[in-house]
């Protein structure tokens, strides 16, 4: 990736994380006539950091990103966007702020949402026009954008069927940063990817993230790619808020058993603990009735103690873990005798 000596001069000066730019406070999400799809999740972004947001299918992350971003109904509890409550927002209100651009949405699969006839100078500049950017300053702020990505000039002039799917993920996210925003929710940004094109695209988010002094969210489900570049993870649960910490923490010494199930899965993560795969994915045998804990059904470990909504321990400095037993199960894993 090449980014020139005036882009590099122009860009913000990178921020070092610690303040909070995305607050969320008890968020609930219901669908309409469903459950709750987000349970009382509290959880920040800082600028300049990458907070990586990992569970399995269901467990509620798109519902989290598109709730960050209006795109879904907020049953209860507040999002906050630099010091601005979002969820509070209506009519004219909330128009300005998304038109604003503080806060960009790069989606899943590219080949959808990037409109097949327009072209990549068209489709980046788009977020510019909606924010009423003047014209004269167009077309400098796209170049400066596919130039960060990292994408030649000459491809502006295509349409994204005339790219490869890694120049069009390039894209998407051109379109993201073009506006300059503070915070960029990225859902699973490398699902579609070969492996190459997808290093490549998350050491774009880390360097980006860097040079721009931006809160960055990534939405995956798999923990390989997020352990290279994320600063926190947060783990969900059936729209619970399981664990969260430091990347390095929760990858290497998860304290809720659904994060140790998720570890001992990854095929290049804990690999000292794959004896617990097998015990991890064994269904409590006696599920407690009318369980307060989401995972209960699927844990080893629940009993009696587990019929409450587990309380949110803190286990050191920016970690916390919603588990009764914790962190106290592992120590009850049978393990092989070492031969």
């Amino acid at each position: 990736m090449t980014v020139t000596t005036e882009l590099r001069a122009a860009a913000p000066q990178a921020v070092a994380p610690g303040a909070p730019l995305l607050r969320i406070r008890g968020l609930d999400v219901r669908h309409p006539g469903g459950p709750l799809v987000l349970d009382g999740i509290d959880l920040d972004a800082r600028a300049g950091e990458i907070l990586g947001v990992i569970g399995e299918t269901g467990s509620g992350k798109t519902t989290l990103a598109r709730a960050v971003v209006g795109l879904a109904p907020v049953t209860a509890g507040r999002v906050t966007v630099d010091g601005e409550d979002r969820t509070a927002l209506r009519g004219r209100a909330l128009r300005l702020a998304r038109r604003g651009g503080a806060v960009q949405y790069m989606f899943q699969d590219p080949l959808r949402s990037l409109d097949p006839d327009l072209t990549v100078r068209r489709l980046v500049g788009e977020p510019l026009a909606v924010a009423r950017t003047p014209r004269e300053e167009r077309e400098p702020r796209v170049l400066e954008a596919l130039d960060r990505v990292g994408l030649d000039r000459a491809l502006a002039d295509r349409t994204p069927g005339r790219l490869s799917g890694g120049q069009r993920q390039r894209v998407a996210l051109a379109r993201a940063i073009v506006t300059r925003p503070r915070l960029l929710i990225a859902d699973e940004p490398v699902s579609a990817l070969d492996a190459s094109n997808r290093n490549h695209v998350l050491r774009l988010l880390d360097t980006l993230r860097q040079e721009l002094g931006l809160a960055v969210v990534v939405i995956s489900h798999d923990l390989d790619s997020l352990a290279g570049i994320a600063d926190r993870i947060a783990v969900l649960y059936r729209g619970r808020l399981v664990e969260h910490g430091p990347a390095e923490a929760v990858l290497t010494d998860p304290h809720h058993p659904y994060t140790a199930l998720l570890t001992a899965s990854a095929p290049s993560l804990d690999r000292a603990h794959r004896a617990d795969l097998a015990l991890l994915r064994t269904p409590a045998a006696r599920p407690p009735a009318a369980s307060g804990c989401a995972f209960a059904h699927r844990c080893p470990f629940a009993d009696a103690a587990c019929t409450g909504r587990p309380a949110v321990q803190q286990a050191g400095a920016d970690r916390s873990v919603a588990c009764d037993h914790a962190p106290h199960w592992r120590a009850r894993l049978t393990r092989p005798a070492a031969r």
